[in-house]
């Protein structure tokens, strides 16, 4: 990995390294328009003989003045689902029951754009809630140098897999004891040691990037709604243990990581507590709270949590979901437990895409460090949603690493909202490709 005269040069006057957690000074980064990854990082003296020793011309138009900006690795949103949109302008039932595929599928580019825009240049999306495999067609039209549609990069966990009865919706009212309505489902279900490895398989086969099961689910009784409200939004453990047994061993042999939906500290526990168990994220994990209360519940296993705090903000402020999820999060901040690394998952789409931004602002908020944050937000968002085999690296701006990198018009040192705020976010550049610069789109 060599530099050429064709490379890309960018001057960062203000960079975020996110491997230090640092703000640092004046540094040259040279990208390979080619491969799209980082040939190099050096620092450079911010003067008109600097400029000259370095080889830099302003008037070149492969130079690219950031030195007014803070400069960070792409963001990464860890729970996305760009099939949806937010429940404030259609609740999920009519999303999933009213609205056509193809409608949802170009819903789902626009989001894309946007989320590109406001910075995210990766997302991981944990289910198309009904919209079949069609996350797997949008991967395609989301990658490589030609793309067709402009996005982040985009992994994908296709159908999210759940126990008969166990899936909140969408319900059929005229036949309760079926799943779905018309045939439409929110998640593939399957009951059993081997459906569960057949639906591993299948889903795997097809070409979804994650495993995504629900663990536990809060929606499983809704039926019950008019007579007793309090089991109708009870959480219940879905999938025996033997039945997760399976689904992990034959995701991990196939080469495939995979991710628990899951909310209570009972559940939870069991997944932590068990090798055969050991998920690779955990998602929401609202009441986790008496977990960070007991030192025993944690050993040196690594897990990532991504806790989803601004879908809790954004619903939960009135049915004390808000509260557990705060709570459960400053435990955390407080016994910042061994093996359990945070990533910032929004679940975006429940509220905009493009706001993605809100996560962090939330955890910044609950008491954790901006600094942390960010590495949460970059590096620590490719450590969850890579895979299990060598590939290109990306969240650090380094050489070697895939360069997607932005710049925002206010340092998070000064004002942290505003920094991370996609109104702010001036510069994107994706594997090497500038998708919008001096705030204005370019592609």
């Amino acid at each position: 990995m060599h530099r050429s005269a064709g490379d890309i040069k960018i001057l960062a006057g203000e960079l975020f390294d996110s491997y230090a957690g640092e703000l640092v000074k004046n540094k040259l980064i040279f990208v390979s328009p080619d491969s799209g990854l980082i040939v190099g990082v050096d620092t450079f003296e911010d003067s008109d003989e600097g400029l000259r020793r370095a080889g830099i011309d302003l008037r070149d138009e492969a130079t690219i003045d950031l030195r007014g900006l803070t400069v960070l690795p792409g963001f990464v949103d860890t729970h996305v689902h760009l099939f949806l949109h937010p429940y404030t302008e259609t609740s999920w039932t009519d999303q999933v029951t009213r609205e056509s595929l193809a409608e949802r599928t170009i819903r789902a580019t626009i989001h894309a754009r946007r989320t590109l825009m406001a910075g995210y240049t990766t997302v991981r999306d944990l289910g198309t809630e009904g919209a079949l495999d069609a996350d797997l067609a949008l991967r395609k039209c989301l990658s490589g140098p030609d793309a067709i549609a402009v996005g982040p990069r985009y992994f994908t966990a296709s159908r999210a897999i759940v126990g008969t009865g166990f899936y909140g919706g969408p319900k059929n009212i005229l036949y309760p004891e079926h799943d779905g309505v018309e045939g439409i489902m929110g998640a593939e279900v399957a009951d059993g040691e081997v459906e569960c490895v057949k639906a591993v398989r299948r889903q795997i086969g097809a070409g979804a990037d994650w495993i995504k099961v629900y663990k536990s689910y809060y929606r499983v009784r809704a039926n019950m709604a008019d007579v007793s409200p309090r089991s109708a939004g009870a959480s219940l453990t879905t999938f025996t243990d033997p039945e997760v047994r399976a689904m992990v061993t034959e995701a991990h042999r196939l080469g495939v990581k995979i991710v628990a939906h899951a909310s209570e500290a009972a559940t939870i526990r069991r997944l932590l507590a068990d090798p055969h168990l050991h998920v690779d994220s955990i998602e929401h994990g609202y009441g986790m709270l008496p977990l960070f209360n007991d030192e025993t519940s944690f050993n040196a296993r690594h897990v990532f949590w991504v806790p989803t705090l601004a879908t809790s903000w954004t619903t939960g402020r009135t049915n004390g979901g808000w509260d557990r999820a705060a709570q459960s999060f400053k435990a955390f901040l407080r016994t910042r437990p061994p093996g359990v690394r945070v990533a910032c998952g929004g679940d975006t789409g429940v509220f905009a895409h493009g706001d993605n931004a809100l996560e962090m602002k939330v955890m910044v908020r609950l008491g954790a460090s901006w600094k942390e944050v960010l590495q949460w937000c970059t590096l620590g968002g490719w450590e969850c949603v890579r895979s299990m085999h060598n590939e290109m690296p990306f969240g650090a701006i380094r050489k070697g690493f895939a360069a997607d990198i932005i710049a925002t018009r206010c340092s998070p040192a000064d004002h942290f909202e505003n920094s991370v705020d996609s109104k702010n976010i001036s510069f994107v550049m994706k594997g090497g490709k500038v998708y919008k610069r001096d705030g204005k789109e370019t592609a």
